[in-house]
């Protein structure tokens, strides 16, 4: 099977069968999901979930978080994984989009990365979920399924893993394709022990083809 055999086969059958793929954190604007977002970094989904409706409802705005400290920020968020550089992070995103951008959420990568907690996966998520554009996030999950299924070989970062991605992905299923990479590996390609006789794709995957 060709490279581009397996791309288009995948994209097939997820279009079908999950047209809809979007994130899982809970947000209502922009400034909630980068929120949401920066907080979720070696976190769960679910415990995100779980704090952020207290936290947006005393920090509104990102001029409301801006007039806040760390340890205001810190008391919220101390479940989560990292609270303190989290915090940190928070404060710092909020002053300088208070700052810099007029408390507004910018749409291009570059800027988005000017602000504190968050890279270039943060500020791709926010490019394709909230502005609707082609960009690929690469998290350990889709840095993982993406090597596994035979969409990469020997990515040696996330950064080639994208680029590879974005290479041969259709670009109007980006956006939707993250989705479906981080889905697929949170719930069928897992880290430990992929569930590979569950798999519905697995006649297309490299791994299974050796290991099946």
């Amino acid at each position: 099977m060709t490279t581009k055999e397996r791309y288009r086969l995948l994209v097939e059958w997820f279009d079908a069968n999950m047209p809809d793929a979007t994130t899982e954190l809970h947000f209502d604007n922009p400034y909630q999901l980068l929120v949401a977002v920066i907080l979720s970094a070696q976190c769960t989904d679910k415990r995100i979930n779980q704090v952020t409706p207290a936290l947006f409802e005393a920090y509104p705005t990102a001029e409301a978080m801006a007039a806040a400290t760390t340890d205001d920020i810190y008391e919220y968020i101390k479940s989560v994984s990292y609270p303190n550089n989290k915090s940190r992070s928070l404060l710092g995103m909020a002053r300088t989009l208070v700052e810099d951008f007029g408390g507004e959420v910018p749409s291009d990568i570059d800027s988005l990365m000017r602000l504190p907690g968050v890279g270039r996966k943060t500020a791709n998520v926010i490019l394709s979920v909230v502005f609707g554009k082609a960009a690929m996030a690469v998290d350990t999950h889709v840095f993982r399924v993406s090597e596994r299924i035979g969409l990469t070989t020997g990515s040696k970062n996330p950064l080639q893993t994208e680029r590879t991605l974005m290479q041969y992905l259709p670009e109007d299923k980006v956006a939707r394709a993250h989705h479906w990479l981080i889905l697929h590996g949170r719930y069928v390609c897992k880290a430990r022990r992929p569930d590979c006789l569950d798999c519905a794709i697995k006649a297309i995957c490299r791994y299974y083809q050796k290991n099946g």
